[in-house]
């Protein structure tokens, strides 16, 4: 696998991380239909595209990057044939990180709406692969435990950051490559307008590890 540089979204340097040859994994796999449900960076939606997939993204925003993005509500989308669902739904109610305002958030019903969001993913009979991606938070006890925690470091990037996932039909995601650096960052970064964002974007590592092993799924 060739090295590639990225930029790291928390620290704002360039960093090298793996990515899988396309040339070799088009011969492997065969294309899918995958869905990226709640992500606006585009990097989870091009790193299946690279490997020869159709993947189209979805968010209330418009996408960071060109590419195939459905600005609006996600929801109605679900109902289509998708050989593959991966879905980032909102964390600002779920987390632990943000336990100290749960009981205003229970109270005025945002904590619930959460809830009910998160779980449309987790009832797609018709669809045979499906990932859903949180921090660690509440829905470890109001849907189930999850079936993965990752880390950046486990797939080139130096930083902290658990990672849950809960899969269906799909294996666990193996790390690519294991690297130096155990700070959390994200306690630390400055308030700005896009904090919010940066906190939530896919590290290309994982959405790489996304595309190349999950796509031959």
């Amino acid at each position: 696998m060739p090295l590639v540089e990225d930029v790291n979204p928390w620290t704002g340097k360039p960093e090298q991380v793996w990515e899988p040859d396309g040339d070799w994994y088009r011969m492997k796999a065969k294309p899918k239909r995958v869905l990226i449900a709640c992500e606006r960076s585009g990097k989870v939606r091009e790193a299946f595209n690279r490997l020869g997939h159709d993947a189209t993204s979805c968010d209330l925003e418009p996408t960071d990057i060109p590419g195939k993005h459905h600005q609006g509500d996600v929801l109605p989308l679900l109902s289509d044939d998708w050989d593959l669902v991966l879905a980032f739904p909102p964390c600002t109610h779920l987390a632990s990180s943000g336990a100290r305002w749960f009981k205003e958030k229970r109270e005025d019903g945002r904590q619930e709406a959460a809830i009910n969001f998160f779980m449309a993913f987790t009832k797609l009979d018709h669809i045979p692969q499906v990932a859903i991606e949180n921090p660690i938070g509440i829905m470890s006890s109001q849907f189930r435990k999850p079936d993965q925690i990752v880390q950046p470091w486990e797939f080139g990037h130096g930083e902290t950051k658990a990672t849950c996932l809960w899969l269906k039909g799909l294996p666990l995601l193996r790390s690519t490559k294991v690297v130096d650096g155990r700070e959390e960052r994200i306690h630390r970064m400055a308030p700005s307008p896009d904090r919010s964002k940066k906190r939530s974007e896919t590290y290309s590592g994982i959405a790489m590890a996304m595309a190349q092993q999950w796509g031959k799924a």
